[in-house]
Order: structure tokens, then C-alpha cells, then sequence
């Protein structure tokens, strides 16, 4: 192993002594945790299951969730989706998906599934310890949406990432803009699962109200947050029931500073 390795898993270790791996099956689980052991001194725990990898995850509170998906027993994806939905504390720890089917499908599937990077069997040492640097030494913005809860996709498989940015944004609005706007979008889509989704729908609406109240540099959208989150926060204390119109309503001050010419589709795409 290289120097700058050694160092950069000295980073890492502490934020790594946790870990669950969901794979049915047993020898490369065992692999990868010989692995997790030997590079951060970890406590690993293996699961085979759907059911054992949800309890393990529910009440362990590992800091790395490293998932096998494309096999037939187990929808490894799925796992991700339960977990990203979850209530618990671990659903935004970071999550690794491993596999040996690596298709443009199967990579897309597992970044909108809300997992922060994508490793190929077989894989060398430096390729996980690339995969492992992304997950902790580098930050992420999460994004708590409707449609998608997960960390942002404009840097999935950052561990390998080379290339141009990619949203037709990406190089006319400023990473202020994108943040502020991004946020309005999912504003707008969770007010429109209020209905069909309306507990995610709320947490939704929460995290971005509060993250606009910290993050606009502009009062008037600030205010508007802040009286978003006022109705909120009341409507939560009552138990969080509330209807479509009504989180339109409380909406509509903040949603009229999402820009007129915003594109409905990446809207829906982001949230």
C-alpha cells in the first residue's frame, strides 16, 4: 500500500468502525469485511437477507453501508430505497453498491436509488480506497426530496469522476443559484405529493424550508422560509396532517421566487 493511502485511511478509520454489509452472499461478504477490518479495524456485521440487513440497520447505526445488488435473492436497491426512507439514524450514512454487472442501466438505477458510489468487481485495493475517500473525506450536499432522497447526484461515483459538469445549469447559475433554486423545485414537488406521500411530502418541505432560512442571502426569500417553516412546524405538532391545498397555500409566497422559466421535468428529476 502507498504512503498517501495509509494516510488517507488514517483519516478515514474513525469513520469507519462501523459497517453492515448486505450481500446474500457469504464468501464475498467475508472478503470485504477481512478488507473493512484490516485497512480501519472495523465492526462488521454481514447480512444475507433483506430482513436481517434492515434490523442490523434500523438498530446498529453503522457509519458505512456497503450493498451487493444484481443479485436475484436479494434487491439490494430496494434495501437502499427503505433505508434513504427510513426514520432512523443511519439513512444518511453513506452507501456503497457493489457489483460485477456494472451496466450504464445498472449504474444509473443505483445512483437515483440514492447511493453515494458505485464500485465494479473485481476491484483492487486502491479502486476501494478511492470509493472510501469519496464517502468521508469529501462532502456532499444531501437532498431530501420526494422522488429522490440521497446525496447529490451531480457528483455520483465521485471517486472517479474526470469530467465536464453535466446539467444545462451547471455552467449559467451560480452554485448559490443552483442551491436556492434546487430547493424551490423540491418545495414545489412535495407540495404536489402532498396527497399520495404526505409524511415525506413534510419532511421534505421541512429540510428545505430550514435550509433556506439559512442559506438565502435574500431577506425577502428568507422571510418567506421562515413563515413556510412557521406552518410547518404548527401543522407537524399537530400530527402532521394537511392537505394539498393547504400546503399550497403556505407555499406560494416562497414558491414565487422559483424562477418562471425553471424546468418542470429537472424539477420533478431533483426532488
Amino acid at each position: 500500500m502507498f504512503e498517501d493511502d495509509k494516510r488517507s485511511i488514517e483519516k478515514m478509520a474513525s469513520l469507519l468502525k462501523r459497517v453492515l454489509i448486505a450481500d446474500p452472499m457469504p464468501a464475498s461478504a467475508r472478503l470485504f469485511g477481512d478488507i473493512m477490518r484490516d485497512i480501519a479495524r472495523s465492526h462488521v456485521w454481514a447480512a444475507p437477507s433483506m430482513e436481517r440487513a434492515l434490523k442490523i440497520a434500523q438498530t446498529c447505526d453503522p457509519q458505512l453501508i456497503v450493498v451487493e445488488v444484481g443479485d436475484e435473492d436479494f434487491d439490494g436497491l430496494a434495501f437502499v430505497r427503505k433505508v434513504r426512507r427510513s426514520t432512523w439514524s443511519c439513512r444518511q450514512v453513506p452507501i456503497i453498491t457493489v457489483t460485477g454487472a456494472a451496466t450504464a442501466s445498472a449504474i444509473l438505477a443505483a445512483r437515483d436509488a440514492g447511493v453515494h458510489e458505485f464500485l465494479r468487481k473485481p476491484y483492487s485495493m486502491k479502486d476501494l480506497v478511492r470509493r472510501l475517500e469519496a464517502v468521508t473525506l469529501k462532502e456532499r450536499d444531501w437532498v431530501e426530496g420526494v422522488g429522490y432522497i440521497g446525496p447529490d447526484r451531480r457528483r455520483f461515483n465521485s471517486g472517479e469522476y474526470a469530467g465536464d459538469l453535466k446539467r444545462r445549469t451547471d455552467g449559467s447559475e451560480t452554485p448559490y443559484q443552483q442551491k436556492i433554486n434546487q430547493a424551490l423545485k423540491i418545495v414545489r414537488a412535495a407540495v404536489a405529493a402532498s396527497d399520495t406521500d404526505p409524511e415525506q411530502a413534510l419532511r421534505a418541505m421541512v429540510t428545505q424550508a430550514n435550509g433556506l432560512q439559512s442559506t438565502a442571502t435574500d431577506f425577502r426569500v428568507t422571510l418567506a422560509a421562515s413563515e413556510f417553516y412557521r406552518h410547518l412546524s404548527k401543522c407537524a405538532h399537530a400530527g402532521g396532517r394537511f392537505t394539498r391545498a393547504e400546503a399550497q397555500g403556505w407555499a406560494a409566497p416562497l414558491l414565487k421566487f422559483l424562477p418562471k422559466d425553471a424546468d418542470t421535468g429537472r424539477g420533478k428529476a431533483a426532488a
